[in-house]
């Protein structure tokens, strides 16, 4: 029998690995391309479908959802692919509930929680140390060139809050973060890690806010499974393998052996592989010891958006605390309008829980008595989906960076790793698949079909550097910068600053749109 020959084979028909043989096939249509994929669709950690609602039935995402303006890689293929995005939905009082069950529950507008003094003062000293002194020094293509990168990378997020923040309530709210943006405690991941991802993103606020700019500013209509959808359509179907997971891949120079796996450009959240020869034991340890998110996404479905008829945005945020299973929730009504909210259940919480009547009572108590009479309770638990094992992104403990993040994209013979992981702006997002999977192509490309690359693509090959820059910081905000640097002003302006947001909390906000990012 006569094996079929490949010029390149992809393994993973998510975004990452759609997102190279889409430019493959763009830049060199001659190009035999093969896509292997374990389950039997394509989209990865997107995944969309059709539940009860109140016209009937209607699509939502239970996997990755949101995008954002300044996702300029997603945003492009968004434009390309003819697709349409809306706003979401943050209009209305927002509910916060920290510090115990019996604890107050406040409410509030802005984006910034409604806090007593002295956690905005640990807030404001925080921003600063973390935003400045830190945000701002982390090297995303090369974090050993963060300053005190092995200190950084020796502690985790954990410890870090620990050693700096003062009060309760904002180490619990910080647990928040970790949780909703990771999926994991902040105990279980390297410092360093959490500010290379922060700073891949424009801040920390970024990854947490649906203000414009940020993670949550979009939602895509019809699903984001599409996205993968319509790639594959563009590929080829017929260059779609389904229920093709692989167990093995061999480099040999044997030379039937070698056109059946020629190139191969692979997303980086892998099922168990045989290679032979084996990978390079730093690229091994590395694929062996970055555990994924634990995240449950669940959404609701309703008659009436009620909370909208009572003044609330949708948005909810918990702490562990609380006796209340999830750590978030945002309103997720349809662009045909059937009313609806989304939460997620991660970290520790998600393995507490009997979901399904601790989400109703928790949202009956925040929302009202309206919460308990939903049409229709759908979750997803993506730690049970095979060949994904968890969500929304794999992290790193203390340690790795500093000793493996060299083998982190490096390729190993002739395979190229893809992966959201591996991208240098919005690392663990859909953005940060797609800019991975056309870095992995482009790197494919400089060997097998060098003349369609531009000179601009082959010299940032050669630098290992992305072509995309992060915006520079504006004039004021490089003014901050140097100013942090006399470390005498940060108290004063830290007291000055928790005086004033005392007296009007809006403040914080119109800073923000000076200052930038957290």
């Amino acid at each position: 029998m006569t094996a079929d020959i490949w010029d390149v084979v992809i393994v993973g028909a998510g975004l990452s690995g759609l997102s190279a043989a889409h430019l493959l096939t763009k830049r060199d249509a001659k190009l035999r391309i093969l896509i292997l994929e374990g389950k039997d669709r394509v989209g990865g950690r997107t995944v969309s479908f059709e539940i009860p609602a109140a016209d009937g039935a209607d699509r939502w995402d239970f996997g990755g959802q949101w995008v954002g303006s300044t996702q300029t890689h997603i945003m492009e293929l968004i434009k390309e692919l003819g697709l349409e995005v809306y706003p979401q939905f943050n209009v209305g009082k927002k509910v916060l509930h920290v510090g115990g069950p019996t604890s107050k529950v406040r409410s509030y507008r802005t984006s910034i929680p409604a806090l007593s003094p002295l956690v905005l003062l640990d807030f404001t000293q925080m921003l600063w140390k973390v935003r400045v002194k830190l945000c701002r020094t982390v090297s995303v293509q090369d974090p050993l060139r963060t300053p005190n990168a092995a200190e950084l990378d020796s502690m985790t997020v954990h410890s870090y809050i620990e050693q700096h923040a003062w009060t309760e309530e904002l180490k619990e709210q910080l647990g928040v973060c970790s949780r909703s943006v990771f999926g994991v405690e902040p105990s279980q991941m390297s410092f360093l890690f959490f500010l290379m991802y922060a700073a891949a993103a424009g801040g920390l606020l970024a990854l947490l806010e649906s203000s414009p700019g940020c993670a949550q500013e979009f939602k895509i209509k019809g699903g984001t499974q599409q996205l993968s959808e319509c790639l594959a359509q563009r590929v080829g179907w017929k260059n779609v393998r389904l229920g093709s997971a692989v167990t093995a891949i061999w480099q040999v120079d044997h030379e039937n052996v070698e056109k059946l796996h020629k190139k191969h450009a692979f997303p980086f959240h892998l099922i168990v592989i045989q290679y032979q020869p084996a990978l390079p034991s730093m690229r091994e340890f590395l694929t062996q010891n970055m555990p994924v998110g634990h995240m449950m996404k669940f959404i609701l479905t309703y008659q009436t958006a009620f909370w909208k008829e009572k003044g609330f945005s949708g948005e909810i945020v918990a702490g562990s605390s609380t006796d209340c299973p999830f750590c978030v929730t945002f309103d997720a009504t349809s662009p045909r309008g059937n009313p609806a909210l989304v939460g997620f259940i991660s970290g520790r919480q998600a393995t507490l829980w009997k979901r399904r009547a601790a989400v109703l009572s928790s949202l009956v108590k925040y929302l009202g008595p309206e919460a308990a009479s939903c049409i229709h309770y759908e979750e997803k638990d993506w730690a049970k989906e095979e060949f994904s094992g968890g969500c929304p992104v794999s992290v790193m403990a203390p340690g790795l960076l500093t000793f493996y993040h060299p083998s982190l994209r490096k390729p190993c013979g002739r395979i190229h790793w893809a992966g959201t992981e591996t991208a240098t702006l919005w690392c663990g997002y859909m953005s940060g698949a797609v800019q991975a999977g056309q870095r992995a192509a482009l790197e494919v490309l400089a060997e097998v079909s060098h003349v369609v690359l531009t000179p601009e693509e082959q010299e940032s090959l050669i630098q290992g550097q992305t072509l995309h820059r992060p915006p520079k910081p504006t004039a004021l905000s490089a003014l901050l910068k140097r100013l942090s640097r006399k470390s005498v002003l940060i108290p004063a302006l830290t007291i000055g600053a928790a005086l004033l947001l005392v007296r009007k909390r809006d403040v914080l906000v119109k800073i923000q749109t000076y200052v930038g990012a957290f």
